[in-house]
């Protein structure tokens, strides 16, 4: 309970206290866990009728609001309160002659953390804020545990993640950031639609893993005696449906990589993947950048903004740079030193990389890249021309096999999006995984599993397709300036706790 309380002694003496009030009401006849209050009003309501009426006569209104008691000023005969509801804060004003006398007597027994129930008519106080004058009060919900101390709050990082709960009631910041995430995923969902793309559900379990190159989370059917994984993309399954004639088709939904956690990574997170058949990667940059400035806009009121002490604009156009060009760009590096394996290998290894002698030519650049270039690469940029042996799912580039039509959308040093021009060439997708097969032989656990009925798919023909996974739970990071993944997710995964 670290972070709550100062002890569990303290805790203890806490608990036994409003237990004893619980059975103080119920043997009053007084259920503490009633559930037959309707309240009519939110405090916003309030606020929104009320709230630029500076003399107000409304004591023939009736306002009746529920919600959390989160502060408590009391003197003698009557009190304000704090309360909290789904839309905000209001304050209640509580007098012992208006609800009278056995009503007051039971309110004592209330406490911060209680849910109550109330109705009454607004006015102004002294001070000039907009309040409730309560004419009836009750009790809702009795609680047990006591709230954080109000002036420290709920500060210690791992509670607030392990706790959400009370996260959510203590730390106004972190209800708005929730609140903003709905807006964004809804701001997404409506602008894809509106595009005339069409949303779906592909399967989470998979009977071959496949998507993205990614260590999965493995389960067992019983029933069908069979290994299944919990989906790392759902890449493969939406591209079946644009083979179905489903040309424009996208998915917001839950992804599993039983991967390491940090800031960035969260063994579940969520992604949007969508896939429009006759386009082109490059077709996609321009959508990216039109979707993303649409979020922002709305979100935040400007396409400038800052993150983490960056100052960040999405004004369009966004840079777009090669593999290779950022490495120039970013790295003490000659251009002949990307032309031969070995000048990059001495490279590699002269800023620190501890790397195989065996390791691909295209791994070993994009290796480079990661260390000289991906955490410098503050505004957005597209970086594109990804060598074709790390891209096992994209279309080479006609001109040049080596690479591939594909780009990663890097912001404030770190990837968003990934995209590019599918490959619909079976033949060549069978191959490709047939190496991925051979890596994983060779000991690669994130290498991509031979997938037939995929390929089986291709021979039936998959129209010329561009697609783009979005990291959701990153984009609302930047957009909320929230320095950890686990700030934007609800209940991140955690260590067990210690008790």
């Amino acid at each position: 309970m670290k972070g709550l309380i100062t002890s569990m002694e303290e805790l203890s003496e806490l608990l036994l206290q409003r237990r004893r009030k619980v059975d103080a009401l119920w043997e009053a006849g007084i259920n503490p866990y009633p559930n037959d209050f309707k309240p009519q009003h939110t405090s916003a309501d309030v606020v929104a009728v009320y709230g630029t009426v500076e003399k107000l006569d409304a004591e023939d209104a009736s306002i009746s609001v529920a919600g959390r008691i989160l502060a408590r000023r009391s003197f003698g005969k009557a009190a304000f309160i704090q309360l909290q509801d789904r839309k905000g804060r209001l304050q209640l004003y509580v007098k012992k002659d208006e609800i009278g006398e056995d009503a007051f007597a039971l309110f004592e027994l209330f406490d911060i953390g209680d849910i109550i129930g109330a109705e009454g008519y607004p006015f102004r106080t002294k001070t000039g804020e907009l309040s409730l004058h309560i004419r009836t009060i009750r009790l809702l919900v009795k609680s047990l545990l006591p709230l954080p101390e109000k002036f420290h709050g709920l500060t210690d990082i791992e509670t607030r993640y392990r706790q959400r709960y009370v996260d959510l009631i203590v730390n106004p910041e972190a209800r708005e950031i929730f609140v903003k995430r709905s807006r964004i995923v809804n701001l997404i969902r409506s602008f894809m639609t509106g595009h005339d793309f069409l949303e779906v559900e592909t399967p989470m379990m998979h009977q071959i893993p496949g998507g993205a190159t990614a260590r999965p989370f493995i389960t067992h059917h019983n029933t069908l005696d069979m290994e299944l994984y919990l989906r790392v993309a759902p890449e493969l399954y939406l591209k079946r449906l644009v083979v179905g004639g489903l040309e424009r088709v996208f998915e917001i939904n839950r992804n599993f990589r039983n991967e390491g956690i940090s800031v960035r990574h969260n063994p579940e997170f969520t992604m949007m993947e969508f896939y429009q058949a006759y386009a082109t990667y490059e077709d996609l940059m321009d959508f990216t950048e039109e979707l993303f400035c649409h979020v922002a806009q709305d979100i935040l009121g400007a396409l400038e903004f800052t993150n983490q002490g960056l100052d960040i604009s999405f004004q369009r156009p966004w840079k777009r740079l090669t593999v290779r060009e950022a490495i120039l760009e970013y790295g003490d590096v000659e251009p002949k030193q990307l032309d031969d394996r070995d000048l990059a290998l001495s490279y590699a290894r002269s800023i620190g990389l501890l790397l195989p002698e065996g390791i691909s030519f295209g791994k070993l650049l994009m290796e480079i890249f990661e260390e000289v270039a991906e955490h410098k690469l503050i505004q957005p940029t597209f970086i594109t021309a990804y060598p074709t042996e790390v891209s096992p799912l994209s279309r080479k580039n006609d001109h040049n096999p080596e690479i591939v039509d594909r780009f990663e959308l890097i912001i404030g040093g770190r990837e968003i999006a990934n995209a590019f021009s599918e490959l619909n060439d079976p033949v060549d997708q069978k191959e490709r995984f047939l190496a991925q097969v051979a890596e994983k032989d060779k000991g690669d656990e994130e290498a991509h599993y031979m997938d037939e009925d995929y390929v089986r798919a291709l021979e039936y023909g998959l129209p010329p397709t561009a697609g783009e996974g979005i990291g959701i739970d990153r984009l609302v990071m930047l957009l909320t300036d929230s320095p950890s993944i686990r700030d934007v997710i609800l209940f991140p995964q955690l260590r067990k706790e210690v008790k």
